[in-house]
């Protein structure tokens, strides 16, 4: 965060563009301001690619003008249905709107909209750091509009809104989750009285579509620390409503004096670690999911304590309803998420007991390409207090690894594909399409990956002959 006085803002705006907005208002007598997330973003000193321009009067002649006096290269594109235009020039895009005041009816986050002033303008704004305004007008360039105090919250981190936050939020609930959003993007705390309005208009939520509210839980998962996001979620209610099966995990019985660890909680730390090591959202979505169905597989016995069996393969049938109903993609990348959480066991169990080739490369085989993130999953999961117990899972991780290496070079597991197709096995053999040839099929494939034949062509021949005359087919001659 940097105090910028005018000078400096005028010099972090020495794009062209800005002096030829401000030239072009001047010339139409109106005031122009540049506005928001990039007015933000000076100070915070955070790469922007929103311009935003609110006129005082006609954003979209503005911005007709705007592309008259750029010329050639300059593009208009006007929305008159919502009084808005966009300019596109070099690679940048410059949003026009004229200052506005809206008003909401409760069963509908679509504002009825009517002209305004500048104040009007940035009273509708969501956060006081987003409700800062820099004049572009020649005489004023680069001078601060800041009537609701943006720069000092920046200051002191925190997401507060410009006027009543039961207002802010009723009018329009998807700022709510705007809210949790940026407060996670920017490493900011939620203001008080912020925060306790979130609690009291989380039911509003529900006028909100699911693609809106996807969009933003995206951008919380695509966070440095999306943990922060979750978190904020739960405290104020909102997760109990928009995602409920994470909601559930939120608890901590005992039972004869024995405790299971919160899996929310743990869930969240194998979020934030593989945060650490991928921008990959598919795979931070695998974290996030992997422990989904443990509620449901939840048993304590006197012997074992808490076990979860199988809540692998009933959180990997969780996946494709989720996706469903939260308007994820339902494509390989549902198919991809579902796979990492099915699978994300093995590496553990592997690694827990003798790392064994045949162990190693039915991993490699069921994984494919996809083998490097389930391992990096895997890793993220060990969030065990016991440095002692921690230490030996990475070191036998790291054998798994070296036998994922030597098993891939020597094998060619990954992406496994039989040296003897089904075409071959019915013409050996005589036959069309039906039981014996999937049943040799699979004796091949087992005898590979349990290391009994090489993955080559003769040998899974001969072992097809044997495999065949054992259950009393011959080649035909």
């Amino acid at each position: 965060m940097r105090n910028l006085s005018q000078e400096e803002i005028r010099e972090a705006l020495k794009a062209p563009v800005f002096h030829s907005i401000g030239a072009v208002a001047d010339a139409m007598g109106v005031e122009c301001y540049l506005i928001g997330g990039y007015v933000r973003d000076l100070f915070l000193e955070r790469p922007s690619k929103d311009i935003d321009v609110v006129v005082v009067g006609s954003g979209i002649e503005v911005a007709t003008a705007l592309v008259n006096e750029l010329g050639k290269g300059a593009h208009l594109s006007v929305f008159r249905n919502f009084g808005t235009a966009q300019v596109k020039w070099h690679g940048m895009e410059v949003e026009f709107v004229g200052a506005r005041r809206e008003s909401y009816q409760r069963d509908s986050r679509k504002p009825i909209v009517e002209d305004g002033t500048l104040q009007d303008d940035l009273e509708r704004r969501d956060f006081t750091v987003n409700a800062m305004g820099v004049c572009l007008n020649a005489e004023r360039f680069g001078e601060l509009i800041d009537p609701f105090y943006g720069q000092e919250d920046m200051e002191d981190r925190i997401i507060r809104t410009p006027l009543d936050p039961d207002i802010t939020f009723s009018d329009d609930p998807l700022r709510m989750m705007r809210c949790i959003r940026f407060a996670t993007q920017l490493n900011f705390r939620i203001d008080e009285e912020t925060f306790d309005a979130l609690s009291r208009n989380r039911e509003r939520i529900s006028i909100i579509s699911g693609e809106r509210i996807i969009d933003e839980i995206n951008k919380i998962m695509l966070s440095p620390t999306p943990s922060m996001g979750f978190v904020e979620m739960e405290r104020c209610g909102l997760l109990d409503i928009v995602f409920p099966e994470l909601a559930a995990l939120n608890v901590k019985e005992t039972h004869n004096g024995k405790s299971h660890k919160n899996i929310f909680y743990h869930t969240l730390e194998v979020l934030d670690n593989v945060a650490k090591v991928s921008d990959n959202l598919w795979l931070r979505w695998a974290a996030l999911l992997h422990d989904i169905g443990k509620p449901k597989t939840k048993v304590f016995s006197p012997t074992q304590g808490w076990t979860f069996h199988n809540h692998n393969f009933i959180g990997a049938r969780m996946v494709p309803g989720i996706f469903r109903r939260m308007k994820l993609p339902m494509d390989e990348r549902m198919k991809y998420v579902q796979k990492l959480v099915d699978l994300h066991m093995r590496p553990i169990a592997i690694s827990d007991d003798e790392v064994t080739d045949s162990a190693v490369r039915r991993l490699l085989f069921d994984a494919g390409d996809d083998i490097d993130d389930l391992m990096a999953l895997c890793e993220a999961d060990i969030t065990s207090r016991n440095e002692q117990k921690k230490q030996r899972f990475r070191d036998n991780f790291l054998l798994v690894r070296q036998k994922l290496v030597d098993l891939e070079e020597r094998d060619r597991i990954r992406n496994f594909q039989p040296p003897v197709s089904g075409e071959e096995i019915m013409a050996t053999f005589g036959l069309t399409p039906c039981r014996e040839v999937g049943t040799i099929k699979t004796a091949i494939k087992d005898a590979i990956l349990d290391g009994k034949i090489p993955n080559e062509h003769d040998a899974a021949y001969n072992f097809m002959l044997k495999k065949a005359a054992q259950i009393g087919l011959t080649p035909i001659k």
